[in-house]
């Protein structure tokens, strides 16, 4: 009986919009509905393979998922260990409060603040590399600068829930190896490469493996507030380029040919990171 609310609500809203997925093979005409509309078959998915950005599109994609994945792993790692270095439990856990705080913030109030933070010409940033000479950047409008900008803020806004999550792991690491390794002469750079770094390794290649499947996600609700037309060449990721054909440009269509197509492949990449999670790290969801 409890389970049947969140039943309904899966039914409804993950479930039933799949009937949607036909317009992938449809010239889609409102007015005439999903069962009225004309079939052509596979031709937006033709229209799909010739569009000329759409290999740059798919690359901006996996470039900007691939380094937020690596720095989400090796951020986390490292505060997470120099926090457990911490002896102070007081300042332990007010650092780690602070850095989770940006975690309950959305993207559309961020992106306010950054879009202030990372002007040219006012942005807090930009003051501050000044006082080294250095000329104003258009963090956000330059396509040189745009895919870190948004690499960092990810990383900004998240590493401290990660954290949480290595800090956890470290918990699980015998105090005793660190007794025996001090008495047997290793210093603290030691003891963290010796026996920590090996004491996480399990969960680190476990967030690894299971993060494969976000492959083709690389932030939809964050580029989309704060990219524009000037960045589109390195800032347009697949989510954004369904939202302006789908929305914005009315070809139903073919926005759901694309955004079809990158469900099949995170379903292939999702399965694939289940498999070496379970190999790999021992771990399984049924």
């Amino acid at each position: 009986m409890m389970l049947i609310p969140g039943i309904v609500l899966v039914v409804m809203f993950s479930y039933v919009p799949m009937a949607g997925l036909i317009m992938a093979f449809q010239k889609y005409i409102p007015n005439r509905g999903l069962f009225g509309s004309p079939f052509i078959g596979m031709k937006n998915f033709q229209l799909l393979i010739d569009y000329p950005d759409i290999g740059r599109i798919f690359f901006n994609t996996v470039y900007i998922a691939v380094m937020k994945i690596i720095a989400g792993l090796v951020v986390p790692i490292t505060v997470a260990i120099l926090l457990n270095e911490l002896r102070r439990e007081w300042i332990k856990r007010t650092f780690q409060t602070l850095v989770y705080l940006p975690h309950f913030l959305s993207w559309v109030l961020l992106s306010g603040i950054l879009v202030d933070v990372l002007s040219p010409s006012s942005g807090i940033l930009n003051q501050f590399l000044g006082l080294f000479g250095v000329q104003p950047i258009f963090f956000l409008g330059s396509n040189a600068w745009f895919p870190y900008a948004m690499v960092l803020s990810d990383v900004w806004k998240e590493f401290g829930f990660g954290t949480i999550v290595y800090l956890a792991a470290l918990t699980n690491i015998n105090p005793s190896l660190y007794e025996a390794a001090e008495i047997d002469g290793a210093g603290r750079w030691k003891q963290t490469f010796h026996i920590t770094l090996p004491g996480m390794m399990p969960i680190v290649i476990l967030m690894l493996t299971l993060n494969i499947g976000n492959v083709l996600n690389a932030g939809f609700e964050q580029i989309f507030n704060l990219y524009s037309p000037p960045v589109y060449e390195s800032a347009d990721i697949i989510d954004t380029f369904v939202y302006r054909m789908g929305v914005q440009q009315a070809q139903f269509g073919f926005a759901t040919a694309v955004g079809l197509l990158k469900s099949v492949v995170s379903f292939i990449l999702i399965a694939i990171s289940y498999v070496l999670a379970y190999r790999v790290a021992n771990y399984r969801i049924f």
